[in-house]
């Protein structure tokens, strides 16, 4: 997210030391690689600076992050974290002490962050340079219904609009999970926290409140039953209230 914030000439501190949660597939659970979460702000942040508040950069957030995914994909044939690298934070420390030290894990993430960086710059760029964008009716984005509700900026809601469906409508771990993280950390950093880790507090409470809604299920696929065929079908979903009860309960934690 730095890079792409800065390759955009946007840099966006207390934004991006609040994704640090995400990495790891979501506090470590092995879900989409935070790299994904990451450059999916920065998307989101790019399509309101060009298409403004609301709908249409929503849109763009969403189109952008399909074509991340698939872009990830394609450099890393897998997009979860635990897939990669083989370690969530179910595994032993020497189990990580052995995948970042002794097997070079850390420079491997460091060398597919520097190749995917280049990519995710080039897809946003392009994703956001089409003039058709049209928005549906709304609402648009789970996770920008989510930040709506938890009271951030036209900008933020944007950033997060990219996270719908599983990051892009693409079925992985649910989009407005990740936001209600990221959102709690904004907050906590407004507040004073001048660190976060995997522990924080409020984004373990944000998962606590999320399981009890999904049974314990994370992906979005696993709990809508499907994966959505495109935006129009995710917001006529989300018009018919789906997925309301984990907006809701996610939404009654703190707001900014």
């Amino acid at each position: 997210m730095r890079v792409l914030n800065h390759a955009f000439d946007q840099p966006m501190e207390s934004e991006e030391q609040a994704a640090m949660p995400l990495a790891g597939g979501l506090l470590q659970h092995g879900y989409q690689c935070g790299m994904l979460w990451g450059s999916t702000l920065a998307a989101g942040a790019q399509a309101y600076r060009l298409l403004g508040p609301g709908p249409r950069a929503e849109i763009g957030a969403i189109i952008s992050a399909q074509r991340l995914v698939k872009t990830f994909r394609a450099l890393n044939k897998h997009v979860n974290c635990i897939e990669i690298t083989g370690i969530d934070k179910s595994s032993s420390s020497r189990q990580m002490f052995t995948y970042f030290f002794i097997k070079g894990g850390t420079i491997s993430c460091m060398r597919m962050a520097v190749r995917y960086a280049k990519a995710a710059f080039n897809e946003i760029d392009t994703a956001l340079s089409k003039e058709h964008i049209e928005a549906p009716s709304v609402p648009v984005s789970c996770s920008a219904m989510l930040a709506q509700k938890m009271g951030v900026s036209d900008m933020h809601t944007a950033m997060a609009a990219g996270f719908a469906g599983g990051i892009g409508l693409s079925g992985g771990a649910c989009g407005a999970l990740g936001a209600a993280i990221w959102i709690t950390g904004m907050n906590s950093i407004k507040e004073g926290a001048s660190k976060l880790d995997f522990m924080h507090p409020k984004a373990t409470d944000a998962i606590g409140r999320f399981i009890k809604c999904t049974g314990y299920e994370f992906e979005c696929s696993k709990i809508v039953g499907r994966q959505f065929e495109d935006i129009n079908d995710h917001a006529a979903y989300l018009r018919n209230g789906g997925c309301s009860q984990i907006i809701e309960a996610l939404s009654l934690m703190q707001k900014p």
